[in-house]
């Protein structure tokens, strides 16, 4: 697993893993019940602590991201049913907040942000089909 990390990032290493994982599942380069790198192995790659990659994993078990199985190892996790609309509204809406604060420090409007968010989506989709 390749995941490219910023040491002199603002973003904490572990925080840059859990992202760089989330970000891979969500393009399809990983695939539920993909094996992943152990923690030592991990570790060993980045040559990162590995307490940093177990705090990593841990999130991304709590997020349900990927699954340890004792004595198998770590794999991708199977996709959650969705919850209610309401309840994915709830889970998205802080995000989109935050984006729409940062869009508009940086001088983007909202048709502006609506419409990179529709090439992004469209960006991710060809990704997607792609692999």
């Amino acid at each position: 697993m390749h995941l490219n990390i910023d040491p002199r990032s603002s973003t904490p290493v572990y925080q840059q893993i859990v992202d760089a994982v989330k970000n891979a599942v969500a393009r399809g380069l990983y695939n539920p019940g993909d094996k992943i790198p152990t923690v030592r192995e991990m570790a060993s790659e980045l040559t990162i602590n590995p307490n940093t990659i177990a705090k990593a994993y841990q999130k991304l078990e709590q997020e349900g991201v990927i699954v340890t199985m004792r004595s198998r190892g770590t794999f991708i996790a199977e996709r959650k049913a969705s919850p209610g609309n309401e309840a994915l509204k709830k889970l998205l809406k802080p995000s989109l907040d935050r984006l729409r604060v940062d869009a508009f420090h940086l001088g983007i409007g909202p048709d502006e942000l609506k419409t990179l968010f529709l090439e992004t989506m469209e960006e991710w989709e060809k990704e997607r089909r792609d692999i």
